[in-house]
């Protein structure tokens, strides 16, 4: 039997979470099921069609705030589902949320946002233990727990390693950064044993809410997407990455509601770029740009890689504008899976396949403007490369003397070059695909120690996509010199690093006897 959901989005003047005699609503506020998209009516009333398995909840607008448990995660959803979830399932769900409520409400706050401001984010955190947790709280957060003047943080999937106890440990972690966090369910966090790609989010629902959901800060509209088939409708078992004709509905209704100067922030987890064989459904991605033809201002974000890469759509791929679509696939808070070496904490140094070294990113907006800042944990905010050069080179030997430049947040189009000392000329450095040879340094560190290190192996090398090499001249004179790096990012801003070098007089052969 079709039921209809109503209730109120109203002004929460008291803070007690409840729609008193004197609080008014307020119209022309976005609501959703989950599929449809309505707008509140003059008095702050919405309908919506409720089924048996629907989560409503408020697109929070500009200029006002969502309440905040106490683990800090925003209060914007309702959950029905009478029958709760599957009781087969291996990990908890929703438990019977009974008949639908008779109101639904839905409380905000007036806030005043600026339209320029600043968000954390991060990519997969992947805790699979506990000891991950103890490592990702002294690699990770408590460096965060100073950042300041950030309005809200976001996890980009991957909450947790395929153990879904953890999302409880997770929430409780992240609540210590005390700022508003948002979540989104990746491959790890999954219910593989429902059998159903719509009951695959079951656990995640019971803890953080919609998979599917949408809210604004300042100029900017935030789509968060479960971009996870699973399982992988074309064999029944594992996952590929798409969109259900449900979530695209919700996109196309949400999207239709939204103020077409405003910047789009669509994030999901697995990245719509091909990469590694590894391919999102394409007719899914044609048909959610199709959805965003009339948007000029759009950035994705994506984790799940473990490597940073900056990927751009194209009309050849179904993007319908003539500038290209930016996705930043970032850099990881596990890196790669906390393996490596212990650093001095004993937290495992975690660099990328890619060579990135592993932090965090902030996503800095202004208006419908955006630029990114990637922070390596542990080290200086300015620290944007890492330079693998020889220590020591031969005067005037007959050999190259090659160096390499891993530029974080490089992409094809990035300038970086170099110069020796005092010159004057700067040099362009060519990019090239390889792997880096620093990171392949440190892994081969596994192979040729002669006793067991503590932490884990870290994985084979991958093609960085951020990597420069250039040439040290063998004619430099013998003494002490320092090799310049400056590296322009897409966001024109640039960076400087450097490196010491020295040259020697060579060594002569010893005689052969």
């Amino acid at each position: 039997m079709a039921q209809t959901a109503t209730g109120f989005v109203y002004v929460d003047k008291n803070g007690n979470g409840k729609k008193d005699t004197r609080e008014t609503g307020i119209p022309n506020i976005a609501v959703s099921n989950g599929i449809q998209v309505v707008k509140t009516d003059k008095n702050g009333q919405y309908k919506l069609p409720a089924g048996n398995d629907n989560i409503f909840f408020v697109i929070k607008p500009s200029g006002y705030a969502v309440p905040v448990d106490s683990a800090m995660l925003p209060k914007y959803y309702y959950i029905h589902k009478p029958g709760g979830s599957p009781a087969s399932m291996k990990y908890p769900g929703v438990a019977p949320t009974g008949p639908l409520p008779k109101e639904i409400n839905f409380a905000l706050v007036p806030k005043n946002e600026p339209k320029q401001f600043r968000a954390l984010i991060f990519g997969d955190p992947q805790v699979y233990s506990q000891q991950d947790l103890d490592w990702f709280r002294k690699g990770i957060l408590e460096e965060v727990k100073g950042v300041k003047n950030v309005a809200f943080g976001m996890s980009l999937g991957d909450l947790v390693g395929d153990n879904l106890h953890l999302f409880a440990d997770y929430k409780r972690e992240m609540a210590t950064l005390g700022i508003p966090w948002y979540n989104m369910v990746g491959n790890h966090d999954l219910n593989f044993d429902t059998g159903l790609d719509s009951l695959s989010d079951e656990s995640y629902e019971a803890v953080f809410g919609p998979a599917n959901y949408a809210f604004e800060y300042g100029s900017a509209h935030f789509i968060v997407l479960d971009d996870i088939l699973a399982p992988d409708p074309r064999k029944n078992s594992g996952y590929w990455a798409g969109l259900r004709p449900d979530q695209l509905e919700f996109v196309k209704n949400d999207v239709a509601n939204t103020d077409t100067a405003k910047l789009i922030v669509l994030a999901f987890h697995i990245p719509m770029k091909d990469y590694g064989g590894r391919a999102f459904r394409t007719a899914d991605r044609v048909k959610l740009f199709g959805f965003l033809k009339n948007h000029k201002h759009v950035l994705m974000l994506s984790g799940h890689t473990h490597l940073q890469k900056q990927n751009f759509y194209t009309k050849e791929e179904g993007w319908l504008q003539d500038d290209k679509l930016h996705e930043y696939n970032a850099g990881t808070t596990s890196g790669d899976w906390y393996s490596g070496e212990l650093d001095k904490n004993n937290v495992p140094y975690a660099t990328m396949r890619d060579g990135t070294e592993k932090g965090y990113a902030f996503l800095n907006l202004n208006g419908n403007n955006y630029s990114i800042d990637y922070k390596v944990a542990g080290k200086p905010s300015d620290y944007q490369m890492n330079i693998f050069a020889p220590k020591v080179i031969g005067h005037r030997k007959d050999t190259r003397a090659d160096f390499f430049v891993n530029f974080f947040m490089g992409t094809e189009s990035s300038k970086v070059e170099y110069r020796v000392d005092g010159e004057t000329e700067w040099t362009a450095l060519r990019r090239v695909e390889t792997i880096d040879p620093s990171y392949y340094e440190a892994y081969l560190h596994w192979d040729l120690t002669n006793d067991l290190m503590p932490g884990r192996r870290p994985s084979n090398a991958e093609v960085s996509s951020h990597l420069w090499k250039g040439s040290v001249s063998t004619e430099l004179p013998v003494g002490n010199h320092t090799l310049h790096i400056r590296a322009t990012d897409l966001f024109g801003r640039t960076f400087t690093s450097e490196k010491a070098i020295r040259v020697d007089e060579p060594k002569p052969y010893p005689p052969i006897y």
